[in-house]
């Protein structure tokens, strides 16, 4: 009878469990060094990894069975939740908020089909769906072959070592010296998670007492000055005090702001500037806009939301009052917008309403040449009453290509089919985001182009009796600006009147198109700085804590 064949030596070798326990490293610690401030020297052990590889090695062949598959999915859970974050800080300056953020996803996906096309951003979203699935059946494999082999005792020793290292390291993770070296990053990630989950719960039960608050009427007079004068709102896109101050934008963008001022002193316009707080950077730039018309801190889409459910009027109400008639021009909005209806204007120009016969320029439906020539040809001239107007100026929205000129001769714009030769102009966005300089000197341009097509359509339609804010949004992403940037954004008042700039300079604003070294305010102190500059003072706002909805 043959001698049974002995037991392969691999199942005893070390080499295996110390391979997967790197891979195990590099996944869960990867993301925290592309994190802002994160480098890969620290922290250098994850506890989760020991903890993992310990249970591995000490397992019987029936936990063999079913602990291998549960482990892998939830590696694969907290390696997405990971890149989620790590997304979530470089295009937006915070970390993912579940609870707040899954309703987002399809922004995502209309943001990235119309920043690469619809083939390049589908191809992007799958190559992610890809690489989750075969993380997860790679895990799940990794961990079944490390129990094709009989269980040593070598690998017995090493897994209860392992498991008690990593309870340890858990327990000491903030102590030093344990904590300048090893770390928790998939329980703390998931810690973290559930305490922003449950800070937004209580965040919507305290903010919509808030709001239930009376607040003071808006009242016939409130903004009696701006009454007969027509009133504009024109929100640039990305463009926050980088462009202004970060020297790799600066001189481009400063000679852009050099040209708005010739523009306005030849019309005849005076202009002061301040540098106000967004509550966001990157994106969400509705929570920017929402936040100056309802003269509250929404910097999150809860709070959004219970806004425009509540009954709490804005400055659309403010200046329908004063006898105005309000228009959203939102070149953007590709798709049904109720919001507008809440928010209560009388006319929404969404793309489906704007007479454009103009190519698409990537994501961006039209240049802001356009918007503005739209806008004072379709709104503005056949207006019968006083107009106030807010404009989503898109031309500076990633992904900054094309980058267009601002024509001279504006009776020749017509319906937009004299831009047809922009149409493929410059680099594709595919060719462009493979530089992150040249992405960076594009942005620099395509913020230019917006103020200096501002600054044309100032100095040749503003005329003698409106009153112009052009202000930014927010910040770009955290990719343009850096790890360590503000959220303000430079704001800039434009009237024929002085005496109309004169109330604002009390408020920290100051002469010409520069603004303040630092902010002096947030864009949700601007709705009751207009009621005290122009009419019966501010409306009387919502006691109500700093959001802690992250």
């Amino acid at each position: 009878m043959p001698n049974p064949k002995p037991p392969s030596p691999v199942g005893d070798s070390l080499w295996p469990p110390l391979l997967a326990f790197l891979a195990l490293q590099l996944l869960l610690l990867a993301p925290e060094w592309w994190l802002p401030g994160g480098s890969w020297l620290q922290p250098a052990i994850a506890a989760e990894a020991l903890l993992v590889m310990g249970l591995l090695l000490g397992l019987t062949r029936r936990e063999a069975g079913w602990l291998p598959p549960l482990l892998g999915g939830g590696l694969v859970l907290v390696v997405a939740l990971a890149l989620s974050d790590l997304a979530a800080y470089w295009s937006l300056g915070r970390p993912v908020n579940l609870y707040l953020d899954l309703p987002l996803l399809a922004s995502v996906e209309h943001l990235l089909t119309g920043a690469l096309g619809r083939v390049g951003g589908w191809a992007l979203l799958l190559a992610g769906g890809v690489l989750l699935l075969g993380l997860a059946a790679g895990a799940g494999l990794a961990m079944r072959a490390l129990m094709r082999h009989h269980v040593g005792p070598r690998r017995r020793l090493l897994g209860a070592l392992l498991v008690a290292a990593a309870v340890g390291v858990y327990a000491m993770r903030n102590e030093w010296p344990v904590g300048l070296h090893f770390a928790a990053p998939a329980v703390d990630r998931v810690a973290a998670q559930g305490e922003r989950v449950l800070a937004t719960a209580r965040e919507r039960e305290s903010f919509a007492r808030a709001l239930a608050t009376p607040s003071a009427p808006a009242g016939p007079a409130s903004l009696q000055r701006l009454q007969g004068r027509d009133v504009v709102l024109a929100f640039i896109e990305s463009y926050g005090e980088s462009a202004v101050r970060d020297p790799r934008y600066a001189p481009v963008v400063q000679g852009a702001l050099e040209q708005l001022a010739a523009d306005l002193d030849a019309a005849g316009l005076s202009v002061v500037t301040g540098l106000l707080r967004s509550p966001v950077q990157g994106g969400q730039s509705w929570l920017a806009h929402g936040s100056l018309l309802s003269g509250l801190w929404l910097d999150n889409q809860l709070r959004y939301d219970l806004f425009l459910a509540s009954p709490r009027s804005s400055l659309i109400d403010d200046l329908e009052a004063a006898g105005h008639h309000s228009v959203a021009v939102m070149p953007a909005l590709t798709a049904a917008w109720p919001q507008g209806r809440l928010w209560g204007y009388d006319e929404v120009h969404d793309y489906a309403a704007i007479d454009y016969a103009g190519p698409p320029l990537n994501w961006v439906t039209m240049p802001d040449q356009y918007t503005w020539h739209y806008f004072q040809r379709a709104v503005r001239e056949p207006a019968s009453e006083p107009v106030f107007a807010e404009l989503a100026l898109i031309s500076s929205h990633a992904p900054w290509t094309p980058i267009l000129p601002v024509l001279p001769d504006w009776s020749r714009i017509g319906r937009g089919e004299v831009f047809g030769p922009w149409a493929d102009a410059g680099p594709s966005p595919g060719e462009l985001w493979r530089n992150a300089e040249r992405v960076r000197a594009h942005y620099a341009q395509a913020v230019a182009y917006a103020l200096r097509t501002a600054g044309a359509w100032s100095g040749r339609y503003l005329g003698e009796e409106a009153l112009l804010i052009l202000l930014g949004d927010h910040q770009p992403a955290p990719l343009i600006t850096g790890e360590e940037t503000s959220r303000a954004v430079p704001v800039h008042v434009v009237s024929a009147d002085p005496s109309l700039l004169a109330p604002l300079r009390e408020f920290g604003f100051m002469a010409g198109v520069l603004p303040p070294e630092a902010p002096n305010g947030r864009l949700d102190d601007v709705r009751g700085w207009l009621r005290a500059a122009y009419g019966g003072g501010p409306e009387r706002g919502v006691a109500v804590a700093p959001s802690t909805a992250q």
